[in-house]
């Protein structure tokens, strides 16, 4: 019995006449299949002091309930935000690789690191939680390829170019789209297709979430492997700079990549921003009162506040299957060996109805299922793309 089954037992055990019945047709392919969410931010949570290795009050994920919702293995972002300037970006990526590490040390019979594909195998074959690690945004690497080659010595498995700032090598969708922003030169500089050389020499998956479309369209034409768009949506769907527009889903697909859908509301529903400015200024005063009693950086405190503001969210937030057509655009576009899930929980302070936290990814099996995927399917989206694109990059 894998973990996360014996996990949902005890859950169901405790839910009695709750509605939990682990022998329906979707809940046992979720806990079946191998599911991978490539990208989660606890870490920024695990910065300020909290214990993931047991069930938290708050946010979205911890140990427990990614058990819970049947996820195998789980990428943690490593992300610096480029405000923080106190310390070196390389010195704080390194300090959140060593959070991770000692959460895997100190909960070993459960918890595992993966480098690899093989190790992914063994470690599942144990039954452990898979972690893994996503290097967020190109900066912490300094303009060295030598950094570069560190954090790949150290775990990390894939690198997003950027994330909303621009590095000197590599633009962002923010900046590339920023209409009062005069850039000397958009997309990748010689040094950005260095690394994108090296990358791929290494093993490490390129991550195009968050980079520009002319830095997407440089990456397409210098990379000799598959690429990952670790926690993107669809721009036709919800026209957001962060979404990647039809001529680039198919340019992945035609690559071997793959779209791992993510899940912040901003990105799947194109009326929600205009609802929750509307709904913010509406309780303004209220938010500003709230935000003064969260002792936290800024990322934090959306969060909090906004777990404090469930019932005014509640109304704003986008249905379950605004998010699933997301995923069935995409895999009817490019095809289904094209799409996974990429949710950025921890990372958004706000998800779609029915997926308040991870303990609530079984509905999406369910609602795939409802839509007519097949079982295999359903199991190439939950996690057999990423394993084979994994696979596909990894030097052997």
């Amino acid at each position: 019995m894998k973990i996360q089954e014996y996990s949902l037992v005890l859950v169901c055990l405790l839910s009695v006449g709750n509605g939990c019945d682990r022998n329906t047709d979707y809940r046992k392919l979720h806990f079946d299949a191998t599911l991978v969410d490539t990208h989660n931010d606890v870490v920024q949570r695990m910065l300020g002091g909290e214990d993931i290795s047991v069930r938290t009050s708050h946010g979205h994920s911890d140990l427990p309930r990614l058990l819970e919702g049947g996820v195998d293995i789980e990428m943690f972002s490593i992300w610096v935000p480029p405000e923080r300037v106190t310390r070196s970006y390389y010195d704080q990526a390194n300090e959140q690789i060593d959070l991770i590490e000692g959460f895997v040390q100190r909960n070993s019979t459960q918890v595992g690191l993966a480098r690899s594909s093989e190790e992914i195998e063994r470690l599942l074959k144990e039954g452990k939680f898979v972690t893994m690690l996503g290097l967020e945004g190109g900066h912490p690497i300094d303009n060295d390829l030598k950094k570069l080659e560190h954090f790949y010595e150290r775990g990390v498995r894939y690198m997003t170019l950027t994330w909303n700032n621009s590095t000197d090598w590599a633009t962002s969708a923010k900046d590339e789209t920023d209409p009062n922003l005069k850039l000397e030169r958009k997309g990748l500089a010689e040094f950005g297709k260095q690394i994108v050389r090296r990358m791929n020499e290494l093993g490490m998956m390129i991550d195009i979430s968050h980079v520009g479309e002319l830095t997407f369209w440089d990456v397409m034409k210098v990379t000799t492997k598959p690429v990952i768009a670790s926690h993107s949506s669809v721009w036709t769907l919800c026209p957001h700079r962060r979404n990647l527009k039809d001529d680039q889903l198919k340019a992945i697909a035609t690559n071997g990549g793959v779209v791992f859908i993510n899940f912040n509301p901003g990105f799947i529903d194109s009326t929600y921003a205009a609802k929750e400015a509307t709904m913010q200024e509406k309780y303004k005063a209220r938010i500003d009162s709230l935000e003064k009693t969260v002792a936290a950086d800024e990322f934090l405190r959306s969060q909090y506040v906004a777990d404090l503001m469930k019932d005014e969210y509640f109304p704003i937030r986008p249905s379950l299957s605004t998010l699933i057509d997301h995923f069935d655009y995409v895999a009817k576009l490019i095809g289904v060996d094209h799409v996974g899930i990429g949710s950025d929980f921890d990372g958004i302070h706000v998800t779609p109805r029915d997926m308040d936290d991870v303990t609530h990814l079984p509905n999406i099996t369910r609602e795939l299922l409802k839509r007519g995927y097949s079982e295999d399917d359903v199991r190439k989206i939950l996690g057999g793309n990423f394993l084979r694109v994994l696979r596909e990059v990894e030097v052997h």
